[in-house]
């Protein structure tokens, strides 16, 4: 009687922790990311750097367990894989499943819309899929316009400009909890990939904010949004 108690107390609890495990994934926002767009002159953009900075914006949200990121860039190779199955060349019950691709429920894009970078050439630098950014001395400041877009409605349910500046001695920016890693954990850095990625960074841990934590940390990033809009009216002149 009394092993079947404890049998009965572990499946009870084991059937609670899953069921746990089974609520916190429904409760986590579904996410898709669209490959990021430009709205000034960069000379080192080219190739597929948006589709580049969309796939580290992807990596550092999954990298902070709050968020489902489905995968859209490469959906042509899952499709291929789920045909592959339906060919009846699979054995059977292995393949993958037709019709069970998860859906996003919201897009997120992003545009570059400032980026200044001040440079002294020392003939280093760095290659970064191809594209050879800036030198191995100075500073760069970037700045990118994300929206989060209801998949649903098409309705843009938040914004944000999110600015990032780094130097020679490293990043600054706020709310820094993730790693860095890829192509960016060098030696030889250069500013315009620290400004990158510091950007990158800092729009995952907004959007944890604003999509997950909510309340409890939206403050500080209305007080920096702030900071930023009184800093941008005092550098425009009006006639």
């Amino acid at each position: 009687m009394k092993l079947f108690k404890h049998s009965a107390l572990a499946l009870i609890i084991t059937m609670g922790l899953i069921a746990s495990g089974i609520t916190h994934a429904a409760s986590k926002p579904v996410v898709s990311i669209a490959d990021f767009k430009k709205t000034v002159a960069i000379g080192w953009w080219g190739g597929q750097v948006g589709r580049d900075m969309a796939d580290m914006l992807a990596n550092e949200l999954m990298g902070t367990k709050q968020f489902r990121v489905v995968e859209r860039q490469k959906i042509g190779a899952v499709l291929a894989e789920q045909d592959l199955a339906a060919s009846g060349r699979i054995k059977k019950g292995t393949g993958a499943k037709t019709g069970e691709l998860t859906g996003a429920q919201y897009m997120i894009t992003g545009a570059v819309t400032a980026y200044q970078e001040n440079v002294a050439d020392t003939g280093g630098g760095l290659s970064f899929k191809g594209i050879k950014l800036g030198g191995s001395k100075g500073k760069a400041y970037i700045a990118v316009d994300i929206r989060v877009i209801d998949a649903s409605t098409g309705e843009v349910v938040d914004s944000r400009t999110v600015e990032a500046n780094s130097s020679k001695s490293g990043v600054r920016l706020g709310f820094f909890k993730s790693g860095v890693g890829g192509n960016f954990n060098t030696k030889k850095k250069t500013p315009a990939m620290k400004a990158v990625r510091a950007v990158i960074m800092e729009i995952s841990e907004y959007l944890s904010c604003s999509m997950v934590e909510k309340d409890g940390c939206m403050s500080d990033y209305d007080a920096k949004e702030s900071r930023r809009r009184e800093k941008t009216k005092g550098a425009i002149t009006l006639e």
